[in-house]
């Protein structure tokens, strides 16, 4: 296992290290403009000098060693247009803890919520109703087949409009602001958790091993919960560290539609802007994003399945 995990760090670092490359040349493909903050009102020989300083102006394999060097420092640069001269290891830092806390609470109450809707939708398919699978899946087609920014606007709208006059925008001194974008950012996640959760324990409850416990008499709730769930989660639990990661990090779309100050509604703001810094720093935090909730993933499911064998290849587990 511990050959695993290191086989899988350093393919985390490899692909780490071709993002960086990637997006720091698409980065240099763009009009400079992005890196000043008064363009027009410049001369030639000012744009010159600029570029000149900030290095701009070397080859490109040099520019990448030198950001190389600067990221392996810890630091992500300075803002050219969003805050003209401030770190942006500053920005972040004031930003990240809004996001930090939006998504705990939607991350609580969709785990809260969905794993216990694919545990009933699960359950149901056993009875002759089947009222909680056909409730469920119901929900389930809704949140797939409507656009998420379409629900998101009418949870904004019903939310604001309804009995309870909740605030439409968000403002960190009103708790009311919360309740809609946290509902916003933790249905998708309720869907997600309950429609993969009730598949992996419709595909267990049918294995031999199984009938076999419902053969000597086992109680439903007992096979149910010591071994259907506790199996079903194994291939789940890969990915929730990713949609994890993400929902800390904030929702583009719901932190902007809802003016939440946080990290979600600061790249779509720079992107505007066209800060250049900017926007390669924060698309390079998205994208380690992305690789450690992967990488977590991988190694959660190899210490809770000690039945996967790492020895082989991929394709023979």
């Amino acid at each position: 296992m511990a050959r695993y995990i290191l086989k899988r760090i350093l393919r985390s670092l490899i692909t780490m290290l071709i993002i960086i490359m990637v997006v720091f040349s698409l980065l240099r493909l763009m009009p400079v403009e992005g890196y000043f903050e008064n363009y027009d009102k410049l001369s030639e020989t000012q744009i010159e000098v600029r570029l000149t300083q900030l290095g701009l102006k070397d080859p490109l394999h040099v520019q990448l060693w030198n950001f190389l060097k600067q990221l392996a420092r810890g630091d992500l640069g300075t803002s050219n247009i969003y805050r003209k001269g401030v770190s942006i290891n500053e920005i972040v830092a004031e930003k990240m803890p809004i996001s930090l806390r939006m998504g705990l609470i939607s991350l609580a109450i969709a785990l809260a919520l969905g794993l216990p809707l694919g545990v009933l939708m699960a359950r149901s398919t056993r009875t002759r109703w089947k009222l909680w699978d056909k409730f469920g899946t119901i929900f389930i087609v809704i949140i797939q087949a409507v656009p998420s920014a379409a629900y998101h606007i009418l949870i904004q709208f019903a939310g604001s409009q309804g009995p309870l006059k909740l605030p439409m925008l968000f403002s960190q001194g009103d708790p009311r602001s919360y309740i809609l974008p946290i509902i916003s950012l933790s249905i998708g996640n309720i869907a997600y958790y309950a429609m993969w959760l009730r598949r992996y324990m419709v595909d267990e409850s049918n294995k031999d091993y199984i009938r076999l416990a419902r053969a000597k008499g086992l109680p439903g709730s007992t096979i149910s919960r010591r071994h259907v769930f506790r199996n079903a989660m194994v291939p789940l639990i890969q990915y929730i560290p990713n949609s994890i990661l993400f929902t800390l990090m904030g929702s583009l779309y719901v932190e902007s539609l809802y003016s939440i100050p946080g990290m979600g509604g600061l790249l779509v703001t720079v992107i505007k802007r066209q800060d250049n810094t900017m926007v390669q720093a924060l698309v390079l935090i998205y994208a380690v994003i992305s690789i450690l909730g992967l990488l977590f993933g991988d190694i959660l499911m190899a210490v809770l399945d000690p039945r996967i064998s790492f020895a082989r290849k991929e394709g023979s587990r």
